[in-house]
């Protein structure tokens, strides 16, 4: 490995066998004369690849301990999720998580949003509440409960490779708000601790992603004649996505495919009619 830059005693730039950009963390490795080759490799600590050149400033203004600790947090995430995350997520979380340290109070998270975090992304929201733990007992940071949902944001962010924060905030509502359309038309309050629900979600969250690239699923001609079937057989949930993919339109300009629609028709079907059901 020849480490090529020093960014501080600690971390520097390098390039590995493949002649492929890194960032090497281990004591002393920035400290000799630059350019060298390293050839004990037992003193490099921690590596980073594909991190975007705007955030190596980083590297000199967050304290090494934090980045490590985001970096933790991010591996849990990647492993638990069993996903690719933005391999820039390490360093973004450190800087959100300086930012609330050196300041009295983070951005405010409103309740609305806390809830929905809560309960439409469970896995990622253990996985912040846990991290703000560990950030607790391992580096004495004691950050305010609204942190675990910036943590969660962070880690859905890194996770659907969005651009921005906004644009995850902006998914969230699209969930919450079909949600509401669905319980306002059956008149039910939905479990979100349930199983049908998680599904009903994940069946949204695909839904927005496809209708954001662009890319709406395909319709399918050997699937009109079960349209019309599901169409019949369910005539209450089949309104109830027309009002959905009226409001869909209406507010984000996204129209839908009719194989869109009869998938959703199943979902909302099976999340109203076991408002409280187990796992199954």
């Amino acid at each position: 490995m020849k480490i090529i830059k020093k960014i501080n005693n600690n971390v520097a730039l390098a390039k590995d066998q493949k002649g492929n950009e890194l960032i090497v963390f281990g004591r002393g490795v920035g400290f000799p004369a630059m350019p060298y080759e390293l050839t004990d490799l037992s003193v490099v600590d921690r590596t980073f690849y594909d991190v975007n050149d705007k955030y190596i400033y980083l590297l000199r203004e967050v304290p090494e301990e934090l980045i490590l600790a985001a970096d933790d947090i991010a591996k849990e995430a990647r492993e638990e999720l069993e996903c690719e995350l933005n391999p820039n997520l390490p360093f973004l979380l450190a800087d959100h998580l300086n930012y609330v340290i050196h300041h009295s109070s983070s951005v405010a998270i409103h309740t609305p949003l806390a809830y929905d975090v809560r309960h439409l992304y469970p896995q990622e929201y253990a996985i912040a509440h846990r991290g703000r733990q560990m950030l607790r007992d391992k580096l004495k940071v004691d950050l305010p409960e609204s942190e675990t949902i910036s943590i969660a944001l962070h880690l859905l962010n890194a996770e659907a490779g969005n651009s921005n924060m906004h644009s995850t905030i902006e998914n969230l509502r699209v969930i919450t708000e079909l949600t509401e359309l669905v319980e306002h038309y059956f008149d039910i309050r939905i479990d979100r601790e349930s199983y049908s629900y998680s599904r009903f979600v994940m069946h949204l969250r695909y839904l927005v992603q496809r209708m954001k690239k662009g890319e709406p699923m395909p319709e399918d001609p050997a699937t009109v004649e079960l349209f019309r079937s599901i169409r019949i057989e369910y005539p209450e949930d089949y309104d109830c996505s027309q009002l959905a993919l009226a409001y869909l339109a209406k507010n984000w300009n996204w129209h839908c495919t009719r194989d869109e629609q009869l998938y959703l028709i199943l979902h909302i079907h099976r999340v109203r009619t076991a408002p409280t059901d187990p796992k199954c």
